[in-house]
């Protein structure tokens, strides 16, 4: 039904306005009580045996929303009622900014993936931070708040910003992600080098600290796919030394070659980052690194070119505790995370292993 919305609808349109239009049926759908509990329902049934503890919150599953989607906490409750068990809004700045020029979104329909240059456009900081500590949940998912730098922000002031991002919003958030990957911001992906990161993470830490100091705010880091091999391994052990809490692997990529791209040749040169299938190898092998460099020390969250249940599986046992999604949502519809959950508890009933904690890294484990 909604493959066939989607053809007659939503592929005429602007990917933007589209993305627009369905969200704000989203967020209407979850002001009206009866029919966000019949849709909750529905489209978010719960599984016990997919309980999950993850940086020390409880959820009801594993599989969250990706950053990207609601930018400016509008719609939290909304992605809840479709079944998504933690939201991680954002990339929130320091500063609003209207991002980069339309057209900024591109669809890349024949190989399921989407290529955006959006340039972090939000609210800013000090507006989402209003929004969360003005919210009266409806339902209660787990919130993350992914933190990026202002695009006019120079490199060498990028901690300042970070910092002021992670003062004002660190109170309301179930955990924090210091975005250092999207190749949509000027410099950006300098911050990744390790001589950068370890400051950069130090102070907002130290930050979350001092503003959320009734409790530990859990911080992450999302990396880009387009790290060298040393370089996961580099980001690993930082990690560790500075006792993060997570790493987010991965952001989108740059890369086009290799990937075996069907689309529109001038769609596919299209600047931006590329999400969805194609980013799926690469993503669950950076995972894998990782997982094989960290072990349980950290929690690793596994996003990128997850279509269905089996690639949440497979992340989970490549040492995926938690999993994201948000390209594929635009192809699969209100049913994807039904559909996830109902296939990964499928899974996990057939699997040795008896909880879905003793599947995460299971795979590495064993070529170890």
């Amino acid at each position: 039904m909604y493959k066939y919305f989607f053809r007659l609808v939503f592929k005429r349109l602007d990917p933007e306005q589209a993305h627009h239009l369905a969200f704000r049926w989203i967020r209407l759908a979850a002001r009206v009580p009866v029919l966000r509990t019949f849709l909750a329902a529905a489209l978010a049934p719960r599984y016990k045996e997919l309980r999950t503890e993850a940086l020390g919150l409880r959820m009801h599953g594993p599989f969250g929303l990706a950053a990207g989607f609601d930018k400016n906490a509008v719609g939290i409750d909304g992605m809840a009622m479709l079944g998504f068990d933690h939201v991680e809004i954002g990339t929130v700045t320091g500063e609003p900014q209207p991002g980069n020029p339309k057209q900024r979104l591109f669809r890349l329909v024949k190989d399921r993936a989407l290529i955006n240059r959006m340039g972090f456009n939000n609210d800013g900081s000090l507006r989402v931070a209003a929004r969360l500590a003005s919210r009266t949940p409806v339902f209660k998912p787990v919130v993350g708040v992914n933190i990026g730098k202002t695009k006019v922000v120079p490199e060498e002031e990028a901690v300042a910003d970070y910092v002021k991002s992670a003062e004002r919003l660190a109170p309301y958030a179930d955990y924090l992600v210091v975005n250092v990957s999207s190749p949509n911001t000027p410099g950006l992906r300098n911050l990744q080098a390790t001589e950068a990161l370890r400051p950069l993470l130090s102070a907002v830490r130290e930050a979350a600290d001092r503003t959320a100091s009734a409790r530990r705010v859990p911080l992450l880091v999302k990396i880009a796919p387009d790290l060298a091999d040393e370089d996961v391994d580099a980001v690993a052990d930082l990690a560790v030394e500075l006792g993060l809490d997570g790493i987010i692997a991965t952001n989108t990529t740059i890369a086009r070659e290799g990937l075996g791209l069907k689309s529109d040749p001038t769609l596919v040169k299209e600047t931006g980052g590329l999400s969805g299938a194609p980013l799926k190898n690469r993503s669950l092998e950076v995972l894998r690194r990782l997982y094989a460099r960290v072990g349980d020390r950290i929690t690793l969250v596994g996003v990128g070119g997850i279509e269905n249940a089996e690639d949440a599986w497979q992340r989970i046992l490549a040492g995926a505790t938690l999993v994201q999604g948000y390209s594929a949502f635009i192809y699969e519809g209100p049913f994807w995370g039904r559909a996830i959950h109902k296939g990964l508890a499928a899974r996990l009933a057939t699997s040795p292993y008896a909880t879905l904690a003793d599947a995460v890294g299971a795979d590495v484990r064993k070529t170890a």
